[in-house]
């Protein structure tokens, strides 16, 4: 029983960091009001270094604190593959900044950030119901995505509808996805709701 929830323990405490890591990804549309083309530069600069890091602990040698950052962040703790979380992450984010006016892109990467962000923890924490035919997702996490992309376009766009349009499809996208490709889905298919809504016009 004690094993069992020291297990339970440390897979909430990873999926924390985790996820706490993930929504760092929100700051991204105020440094791209700032200077974009800096941001983007960034964005690509943390990709290739995260990357070289991570090649580098799959093959045994370990990168001060990117390396340590990781293996704590990571599910399997005995997988040594190589995790693409973070740089599929990146790659969303700069994608959303390419395709989209600033307002639907940082709705769009407040929906990564947060909309996904929130729904893995109160899947993990809350989740105890599984919705059917979406290999795990929970409806507690479903309902904490809604939640999360509402209030952030809400924020954004200042219209009620918009945002409750937003926020079903953004959820909808969510529970339809899973793995890293959901960091690249996510965002891109939040971002051509919000613009197809008219968000910025």
């Amino acid at each position: 029983m004690r094993t069992t929830f020291q297990g339970d323990t440390e897979k909430i405490r990873t999926e924390i960091i985790r996820k706490s890591i993930h929504m760092m990804v929100a700051f991204v549309p105020a440094f791209a009001r700032i200077n974009i083309g800096l941001t983007m530069a960034l964005l690509a600069a943390s990709v290739v270094a995260y990357s070289v890091a991570e090649i580098l602990r799959v093959n045994g040698k370990k990168i001060f604190l990117i390396s340590t950052i990781t293996e704590a962040a990571n599910r399997n703790r005995n997988d040594s593959a190589f995790v693409f979380g973070p740089v599929t992450l990146a790659l969303g984010a700069m994608m959303t900044l390419l395709l989209y006016p600033s307002q639907v892109a940082a709705i769009a990467v407040y929906a990564l950030a947060f909309g996904d962000g929130f729904s893995s923890l109160f899947g993990r924490l809350y989740g105890r119901v599984r919705v059917p035919f979406t290999e795990g997702k929970t409806f507690a996490g479903s309902f904490a995505c809604l939640l999360a992309v509402f209030f952030s376009s809400l924020s954004v766009s200042g219209n009620i509808e918009q945002s409750v349009f937003i926020a079903i499809a953004a959820t909808l996208l969510e529970m339809s996805i899973s793995g890293d490709l959901d960091n690249l889905i996510l965002p891109i298919g939040t971002g051509f709701i919000a613009w197809l809504v008219g968000v910025g016009i």
